[in-house]
């Protein structure tokens, strides 16, 4: 037996479990799996951005040598999508194409040679149309529809209004409204996307690895579009190299594997390259933002008015959601006495965008604590102390029907407050340097799936066996934020174990007990619970076993070191092994199950659309951000970051430190460089690591975190999510700062340096001409 550690297994820092296998290459993903005799598929997609296909010919391309199989729009009639009431997408185009590199047919070959040869014979004729970029184009009054049920090319509008917004502008001392511009951006993660499919033509079974966050999701569309029973399919997620939002949807390319696999009746390897994966990133949208703001002259907020615009792109996706996201969390960081909001999402020629870290709240936060900075300096209040004046009293609930039941700002923003210096810096670096400051808030987990069945939200089995061991079986999806560890710490501490007595097997849909997927930050809380749940059940049976040995009733017995003794007695006790032999007594192994469900009340408001937003615990964030600014040429260099993040309870310290560093991080791209643009017949400019700029180690400031456990009732131990929240308040901070050291107020994203020099020699120039107009007016009074 190991030497037990003589500590609990969770509020520590632990290594991931599935760390070594990736830092010594030993973990598999997707693209890792390319069996000698799977074959290799290639997409044919659309060179056009909006087009009637008028005739697909694919006559030269199925004779050539080496071709097994080809498939079309033709082979799959059916739509797909995340919102079983917006599913208008097809896997391969059929009829039209709505952008640039929409797939319309694959191709299975022996290999990518005779695949590439193949794509090159493929004709399609086409009645090009019109196509539009551009919110504006695509509303335009002559604007042709992209989808025929779908007027003014709108593919959501969402009109909310709580308390009498009027009025609460009527009450404020100041009121100031100002639109923010905030460019899209892709998830960019590391692994470009990979599946291989499997077709078992005696069987009629499809096995599928792909790179999946949802592959419950996955295993459900691919039933849809290939009319196969469920029981048909075997989903397996191999390991992951990122997600952030982008694989929360089932992607074509996965649906296309599985069609062509069975097409050619054998195995097919699909791996995107970057510029494919970049075409199917369901990016964050360009957003237009007008935000309204009331506040009296001590810093009390009276009203806000949010108008959001995004570019959705081609199709649905999970657009309407992400739609609702951008208003809903106006509500649950301050107490705000109206709110009123209105969102549209539009449709467009450009990739369908969707979630990404921070789904559809970042941009109208970020808009929202820009236009608070501005309004506290016109008051002459300090930022920090007008934040504190409108912090929440928990437990509350929203006017939209959100329960909050833990709430740490206030230590967030101390905390930061105080390690940052922020009294003796802001105003105070001198030229060319500032300081800035920003919160925000993030879900724990949408309460309420978006494929609703009745079944729990989240269900985990525990095994344990001769052997000792215990064997957690998750279907939750570890991208890398840590999520099967969670588990095997979840474990360890109820059953008072050393974690390597845990073993994970997650995600293999023959194996593992269902989950909805890793999203919206939902695995800690709900699947947390659920390991909960299951752990107590096995406890409960080896605290039997163990009471029967000991002659003592179960409630009696205590585990410390791996021991089971009487409380409070002399004796050494039993060692586990010795309690799970007794255990297994007549029974042979044990399996126990645990499940989680988020009760009705929390699960949102009645109106329409009230259930976005709502969760168990919101998680909040307060960041300091230290810049300094060049004028000449407008490069913005982060000195020093400042983040504190309430996520309740740190089961693990490393693991949360980690995705607040991330989240950090993320938000700096988007800030300072991040940006997808089109040409002018809708191909993307930026799809390489080279071109799309992300922070590299050389941008990365210092980023110092600090945990705040605010302790929610509803947590894991008291946990709430840790790894998108602190995103949002990044991106404010920063661009504070930039005001704290050029005095400039600037409302576009990203701040480019080609628009930063240019914005300031506007500025310059309107001082200047101020300038000359007050020494005229001074000569003419004297």
């Amino acid at each position: 037996m190991n030497k037990p550690i003589d500590r609990t297994a969770i509020g520590v820092p632990t290594p991931l479990v599935d760390g070594v296998e990736k830092v010594t290459g030993q973990a598999q993903f997707s693209a890792d799996f390319y069996p000698n005799d799977a074959l290799c598929g290639v997409i044919f997609r659309s060179p056009y951005a909006h087009a009637e296909i008028l005739e697909l010919d694919l006559t030269a391309a199925r004779a050539l040598d080496g071709v097994v199989a080809i498939v079309s729009g033709d082979d799959c009639p059916h739509t797909y999508g995340i919102i079983p009431i917006a599913r208008n997408e097809y896997p391969m185009a059929r009829d039209r194409v709505r952008y640039y590199g929409e797939p319309v047919a694959a191709i299975a070959a022996i290999d990518e040679k005779t695949a590439r040869k193949a794509l090159s014979l493929i004709k399609m004729k086409v009645k090009e149309l019109p196509a539009y970029f551009t919110i504006k184009d695509a509303l335009a009054d002559d604007a042709i529809l992209l989808h025929d049920d779908k007027p003014g090319n709108i593919e959501r509008d969402v009109h909310n209004e709580f308390g009498d917004v009027e009025e609460g502008f009527e009450k404020a001392d100041l009121v100031r409204e100002q639109t923010f511009k905030c460019a899209e951006i892709c998830q960019t993660h590391m692994e470009p996307h990979a599946s291989l499919a499997e077709w078992d033509d005696e069987r009629a079974q499809l096995t599928i690895r792909t790179c999946s966050q949802v592959p419950y999701y996955v295993h459900l569309m691919l039933a849809h579009t290939m009319e196969l029973e469920r029981n048909q399919i075997r989903v397996i997620k191999p390991f992951v190299g990122g997600g952030f939002g982008t694989r929360t949807e089932t992607l074509n390319f996965e649906l296309i594997a599985g069609i062509l696999a069975r097409a050619a009746k054998g195995k097919v390897a699909m791996h995107l390259n970057r510029e494919e994966t970049f075409l199917t990133s369901r990016t964050r949208p360009y957003t237009e933002i007008t935000m309204k703001i009331g506040m009296t002259k001590d810093g009390h907020l009276t009203a806000t008015y949010c108008n959001a615009v995004q570019l959705g792109g081609a199709y649905a996706g999970y657009g309407i959601v992400t739609i609702l996201y951008a208003g809903a969390l106006l509500q649950g960081i301050y107490d705000i006495p109206a709110v009123k909001y209105d969102g549209i999402r539009v449709n467009a020629n450009v990739p369908p965008s969707g979630a990404m870290r921070g789904h559809g709240t970042v941009d109208s936060r970020h808009a929202f604590e820009c236009l608070l900075d501005e309004m506290a300096e016109e008051l002459g209040l300090d930022p920090l102390e007008v934040r504190r004046r409108n912090m929440l009293t928990v437990p509350t609930d929203t006017m939209n029907g959100i329960k909050i039941m833990s709430y740490g700002l206030d230590e967030c923003v101390d905390k930061v407050e105080l390690e940052s210096g922020w009294k003796d810096k802001v105003g105070q670096l001198g030229p060319g340097r500032g300081i800035g400051f920003a919160c925000s808030q993030y879900i724990s987990g949408a309460a309420k799936p978006v494929n609703w069945t009745g079944e729990p939200h989240a269900v985990v089995n525990l095994k344990l066996d001769f052997d000792g061991s215990i064997t957690a079986l998750t279907g939750a999806a570890d991208i890398g934020q840590g999520s099967s560890t969670i588990v095997a710490q979840t474990v360890a501490e109820v059953c008072g174990l050393d974690i390597r007595k845990v073993r994970i097997i997650a995600n293999d849909s023959a194996i593992t007990p269902k989950d909805n997927g890793s999203y919206s930050s939902r695995v800690t809380m709900m699947v947390g619970n659920a390991t909960i749940d299951a752990a107590n059940h096995l406890r409960d049976i080896l605290l039997v076993a163990a009471s029967a040995k000991l002659d003592a009733r179960p409630q009696d017995i205590e585990i410390v070191n791996e021991m089971f003794r009487v409380s409070g007695g002399q004796d050494e006790g039993l060692p586990f092994q010795e309690v799970v032999e007794a255990a297994l007594v007549d029974t042979g192994t044990i399996t126990v199950k645990g499940t989680f469900t988020c009760p009705p009340e929390f699960q949102g408001g009645k109106h329409r659309g009230g259930a976005v937003g709502s969760t168990m615990g919101f998680s909040y964030s307060a960041q300091a951000v230290e810049v300094s600014v060049d004028p000449d040429t407008g490069q913005v260099r982060v000195e020093n970051v400042w983040v504190a993040h309430d996520c309740g309870y740190a089961i693990n310290p490393l693991a949360v430190e980690g995705q607040i560093q991330g989240s950090v991080w993320m938000g700096m791209g988007q800030a300072l460089s991040e940006e997808t643009r089109y040409h002018k017949n809708g191909m993307p400019m930026f799809t390489n690591m080279l071109d799309y700029r992300v922070p590299s180690i050389v941008e990365s400031p210092p980023i110092h975190t600090y945990i705040v456990e605010s302790i929610d009732p509803n947590g894991p131990f008291g946990a709430k999510e840790a790894g998108e929240c602190s995103l949002s308040s990044f991106i404010p901070a920063l661009v504070n700062a930039i005001y704290d050291a050029t005095g400039l107020r600037y409302t576009e994203l990203p701040v480019t340096p080609d628009r930063l020099v240019e914005a300031i020699s506007k500025k310059q120039h309107r001082d200047r001409v101020a300038a000359a107009r007050a020494a005229e007016a001074t000569g003419a009074a004297e």
